[in-house]
């Protein structure tokens, strides 16, 4: 294999999860390992639901945490799941680590609640805190905040009402 052959599938970054969906066709874009060695993928939003359920075939039966972040201020938002491998030598257990950027103008991803249970309370703190509408989730309302609030107070560009000492310095 020439060394074209491996920048172009990006060998050097993918791992056993990546080269699977690779085989049975599931669209993602490896991005690496994190500092523990655990495998990062990023997915299309509208690719999530059917990309998602095949990590679960694949043995990753637990989602061990859910969250989300804003990239930058004016970028996109990222929904990013842990899932492991959970089996009878827990001291052994791998992890995949997805990430699915979504724009902030239009923040939809389809929710895995219906694959992992577990999702149900993570996926509603990322919609409160940050605006994520995650598709088809059965209890989709705010968890921290009062329902009457205006905004989503975990975006870079969020001006916190009322207080006008901050924005005043600008």
């Amino acid at each position: 294999m020439d060394a074209t052959s491996i920048n172009k599938f990006n060998i050097e970054r993918r791992g056993r999860l990546s080269a699977w969906s690779t085989k049975y066709r599931f669209f993602h874009r490896p991005l690496g390992f994190d500092y523990r060695g655990v495998e990062t993928l990023q997915i299309k939003a509208e690719d999530w639901l059917s990309v998602a359920v095949a990590p679960y075939a694949y043995g990753f039966n637990y989602l061990r945490s859910q969250c989300a972040y804003d990239s930058s201020p004016g970028g996109s938002l990222v929904s990013v799941y842990y899932l492991t491998q959970v089996q009878d030598q827990p001291d052994q257990s791998e992890e995949v680590c997805t990430k699915i950027f979504v724009p902030r103008n239009d923040p939809k991803i389809p929710s895995v609640y219906w694959v992992w249970k577990s999702s149900d309370l993570q996926e509603r703190e990322s919609y409160d805190m940050l605006g994520i509408i995650y598709e088809g989730h059965p209890h989709l309302r705010r968890i921290l905040m009062p329902e009457s609030w205006v905004g989503w107070p975990l975006r870079k560009d969020y001006v916190v009402p009322n207080f006008y000492e901050l924005q005043d310095a600008f």
